[in-house]
């Protein structure tokens, strides 16, 4: 989980478990990556907001390579949103609070 307690930093070895149940977003960013940076506060905000209805974790396309490649990430920021441990959709790319909740709702 981040400083903020609301992003869970997901692995490789834990990526399974935490998008296996429920509608999980995550964020596959790396700590190179400008807008990658500029979309953590807002995802930290959107964790808060959606808390009790979906969970918020995020992927470091640098460190946990198998879960990148395994879902083609070949742009960061990439937004996969799961359901119940299958992807559902993905946004490509920097987002705003607003139409980041309104991806994720759409699954609840």
């Amino acid at each position: 989980m981040s400083e903020k307690g609301m992003i869970k930093h997901l692995t490789d070895g834990n990526f399974d478990q935490e998008v296996g149940s429920g509608v999980v977003l995550v964020d596959f960013h790396a700590n190179w990556c400008g807008p990658c940076r500029m979309l953590s506060p807002v995802l930290e905000q959107v964790a808060k907001d959606v808390k009790g209805k979906a969970v918020v974790g995020k992927v470091d396309i640098d460190s946990e390579q198998k879960t990148a490649t395994h879902f083609q990430i070949t742009s960061v920021p990439t937004m996969i949103l799961f359901k119940n441990g299958k992807e559902v959709n993905r946004l490509i790319g920097l987002k705003n609070a607003d139409a980041i909740k309104e991806f994720i709702l759409a699954e609840v």
